[in-house]
């Protein structure tokens, strides 16, 4: 794939480099629920280092984010029973769009409009790089795990299913 020049900024990259993030850009051509096996099929990396921004809500209609693997689902019972809430579910497209400020397909966990807790597949943390979105549908951006870890407050979980 071409490099292409430079991507235009995003509230998650104007985050990232206000922070001093070092960071790849990775644009792909998107597809309509295509998902993250269309975005590590373009780009040619594994679908298991493309993490997904996943917005969902607890049974009082609290937003949160959950960061998983693009090969894996999040099993929301389990996740539930780990932050201590009855149930959790995604949010509908419109209610994530308005709390993080992004389209879903191009939200990204960095730069949110409302600041939401973070919950993050502990095994994405032992991965080199990691490839998520970076606030536009058909952008990802690669970034150490680490940089995640120190700029949102996340906290790890243990609820991958594989898909």
């Amino acid at each position: 794939m071409a490099k292409k020049e430079h991507i235009s900024e995003t509230q998650a990259t104007q985050m990232l480099r206000k922070h001093g993030v070092i960071f790849t850009e990775h644009p792909y051509d998107y597809e309509a629920h295509g998902g993250t096996s269309v975005s590590a099929r373009e780009l040619g990396v594994d679908e298991h280092s493309v993490v997904k921004t996943l917005v969902m809500e607890d049974e009082q209609a609290r937003p949160l984010i959950v960061l998983m693997h693009g090969d894996c689902k999040v099993s929301t019972k389990e996740l539930a029973r780990q932050v201590g809430c009855k149930r959790i579910e995604p949010c509908a497209p419109e209610v994530a769009n308005r709390h993080t400020g992004f389209l879903v397909g191009g939200t990204s966990p960095f730069g949110t409009r409302k600041k939401m807790p973070v919950y993050a597949e502990k095994t994405i943390f032992e991965l080199e790089t990691i490839y998520i979105n970076g606030g536009r549908r058909g952008y990802l951006v690669g970034i150490a795990p680490a940089d995640v870890q120190r700029l949102l407050e996340v906290t790890l979980v243990d609820v991958a299913q594989k898909s």
